[in-house]
Parts: C-alpha cells; structure tokens; sequence
C-alpha cells in the first residue's frame, strides 16, 4: 500500500500564499488539501508544477489535478502558489471534504473526463503557439481518473476518517 502523504504540515511560512476561498474552487480539483480557486490567468501553475496543475476554460484559471504524492511535487505545487498574483490557491481543503463528497465527486468524475475531451483540441493548437504541453497533461489526468486516482482516493477517505495514515493492518474505506 502507498502511505498517505500529508504535506499540509510542511508548508509553514509558505502558507500565506494559500487564500484561496473553498467558495471558489473550481469544480476540476481533485479532492484532497490543495486546490485552485480564484487563482491569476497568467498560466504561471503549469511552469512550476506541470505535474499538478491545469488549466481551466479560456481564462486559464488554474486547479490541482493531482495532490502532491512527494516532497518535490508539494515543493512545485508551494512554487506555483507563489507565484500566484491572486494568491488563489487554497490549502484547506481537509477542513471541507467530507467522505461522501469525495465519493460524490467519484461519482461524477464522467463530467471531468468529457471536459478534458472537449477541450482536446483548444489545447492542442494552444500548445503548439505557447510551447506548452496542456494538453499532454490533460490526457494524463484523464489517465489517473481511469488509473490510480481511486486508489488514491480510498487513502484520502482514510485520512478524512482517521487523520491519520493507514497501516497495513487497516482496511482502506470503498469509494
């Protein structure tokens, strides 16, 4: 089993860049800590952590595709918040996700999959002006819904239940 990894403690004086309001979350988050709100549309989040964030409609405003799951990706995902203009990133989302809202999102997450479709091709011809790679990393988290984001998931219901990370021994709750 992957442990869970709870960056949330680590962020420190970096917290202050996290003002995003929970009422301003884009609906493209997945669940867990960090999340994009009402972030600039520079598109600066994808040059500090391609590996997390996305890129929401025309004004690119910015929302976390995946958790940080490393020390390296939360470091990306802290530079990206700060550089934020609009210090629009949240870091409070375990004080709001409940298990049956992540469950729900669960449920919903075909709605995310036909977005990323839908975009497919804006971002493809955006990429090749920008020399972004937006819409490789829209295929990638359409990968990890399809992956290992249930996995990942069961361990964040885990961690909402408990606040703390499994053992062995525990059983991971369903989605």
């Amino acid at each position: 089993m992957e442990p869970y990894f709870d960056s949330v403690p680590l962020l420190g004086d970096a917290r202050a860049s996290f003002q995003g309001r929970w009422s301003e979350r884009k609906w493209l988050n997945v669940p867990g800590p960090f999340y994009g709100a009402d972030t600039d549309n520079c598109g600066t989040g994808r040059l500090h952590a391609p590996e997390l964030v996305l890129y929401e409609g025309e004004y690119f405003t910015e929302y976390v595709y995946i958790q940080p799951r490393t020390r390296e990706q939360f470091q990306h995902l802290v530079d990206a918040a700060q550089q934020d203009p609009f210090s629009g990133y949240g870091c409070d989302g375990d004080e709001y996700w409940t298990p049956e809202a992540v469950r729900e999102w669960w449920r919903d997450r075909g709605r995310i999959r036909e977005y990323l479709a839908d975009r497919r091709g804006t971002w493809e011809a955006d990429d090749q002006k920008s020399g972004q790679a937006t819409a490789a990393a829209a295929h990638d988290y359409a990968a990890y819904i399809d992956g290992e984001l249930a996995a990942h998931l069961r361990l964040y219901l885990f961690w909402l239940d408990e606040r703390r990370p499994p053992t062995l021994k525990d059983t991971l709750p369903q989605l």
